[in-house]
């Protein structure tokens, strides 16, 4: 069968994680959505999304495809469920599709001649960007299961200190000596070809994707995702890094989604708890206003390619663009559109020629490509968000 992975109704409310990526390509747990979902697919995906990414991410279409809301994390019940999906069937939770089957011979879809099959067990979903580190605990204890079902770890190095070495999965390749790892309050996953430095000391649920880095006495809590090639030293708390970003120094990171190509200065801090200990609003592109997110505790939202300098302050439930550049004393305002250059005495346009030239650099000191494609998602971008700078 033919899997496709759509955005669903939920794709502007994810922005700005979603101005460069599908739904689908997002990381909660230890493994993005897509990943997941061919885990227990045991196939590949493709992806319908909007179409300037659909460069990047395009969709095949065959005979006999199944669509699946990319916002639903897959479970084995209901990936079973979507296995058997079969013609003009479609499973629902409440008023939110999951999935539908579908034919290349078919011009519309139309829910009211389909069958409706209700899933109604529990699963995650992802809605809001708070949902990314908010649920970030009960994935990664999901994705822990998937990945280390019926494999056997590494051992464990003689030096390291360690509370419940039951609940600690070691791939090939990584590097840890005299750390102290407690599992004893959820599963901790060190991914292949990553590293732990001396002196750090992690608490579970935690997990540390493949060729990332823990540097020398690092703190971190659960339930923290640190991405592929990611770097984080200092204090990080119940955050995700999809991939590719560093917070490599001292300084707090808490209740935090950093995309890819991120970079947080030394001695940078984000507030996650207000003074007054209300519940946090956060900036939604959905609304373009400020939304009550439910929460006591949420701190930084940064899209991809975005960076601070040293010394940066964010207050609490900051929402930064893609591609921005923040620096300077004082704290910025707690929404930066994208494209911004600028700190708390103001900001001003960052023009794509030079946000092109450091992606450039930055992209291949990792040895990756900074190519057209890459270039024509952002150019769209920066067209899209013109709105919210004062240019």
């Amino acid at each position: 069968m033919n899997y496709i992975l759509f955005d669903g109704t939920v794709r502007n409310a994810l922005l700005p994680f979603t101005f460069t990526r599908p739904v689908a390509d997002i990381r909660i747990g230890i493994l993005t959505i897509r990943e997941k979902w061919e885990k227990h697919l045991g196939t590949t995906t493709t992806t319908l999304t909007e179409e300037y990414l659909s460069e990047k991410y395009p969709m095949v279409e065959m005979e006999e495809n199944v669509m699946i809301n990319a916002s639903f994390l897959p479970n084995d019940i209901l990936s079973e469920m979507v296995k058997n999906l079969e013609p003009n069937q479609a499973i629902f939770k409440g008023e939110e599709v999951i999935a539908f089957y579908t034919q290349d011979t078919q011009e519309e879809v139309d829910f009211d001649n389909y069958e409706i099959v209700e899933y109604q067990n529990d699963c995650l979903f992802v809605a809001h960007p708070w949902d990314i580190f908010s649920k970030n605990d009960a994935a990664l204890r999901e994705d822990f299961e998937l990945l280390t079902e019926d494999r056997k770890s590494q051992p464990i190095p003689k030096s390291v200190n360690v509370i419940s070495p039951e609940n600690i999965f070691i791939e090939e390749g990584a590097k840890l000596e005299f750390v102290t790892l407690n599992a004893s309050s959820g599963p901790i996953y060190i991914g292949k070809n990553s590293e732990i430095m001396e002196g750090s000391v992690i608490r579970g649920p935690f997990a540390l994707c493949e060729e990332a880095q823990v540097k020398l006495a690092t703190k971190v809590y659960g339930a923290t995702t640190v991405g592929p090639h990611c770097r984080i030293g200092g204090e990080v708390s119940n955050s995700v890094l999809f991939g590719y970003s560093n917070k490599g120094h001292d300084g707090f990171l808490g209740n935090s989604v950093l995309g890819e190509w991120c970079n947080i200065g030394a001695d940078s801090n984000n507030s996650n708890l207000k003074n007054n200990y209300e519940e946090v609003k956060l900036w939604s592109y959905e609304t373009e206003s400020f939304s009550k997110t439910g929460l006591q505790f949420c701190g930084l939202m940064m899209g991809d390619h975005s960076k601070c300098g040293i010394n940066t302050m964010f207050n609490t439930g900051t929402v930064v663009g893609v591609s921005t550049n923040i620096f300077g004393a004082g704290f910025p305002r707690n929404f930066v559109p994208s494209f911004s250059w600028g700190g708390a005495a103001g900001f001003s346009t960052y023009i794509t020629k030079k946000a092109f030239e450091t992606a450039r650099i930055v992209m291949s000191r990792r040895h990756v490509e900074f190519d057209e494609k890459e270039a024509r998602i952002l150019e769209h971008v920066f067209e899209l968000t013109k709105k919210y700078r004062k240019e």
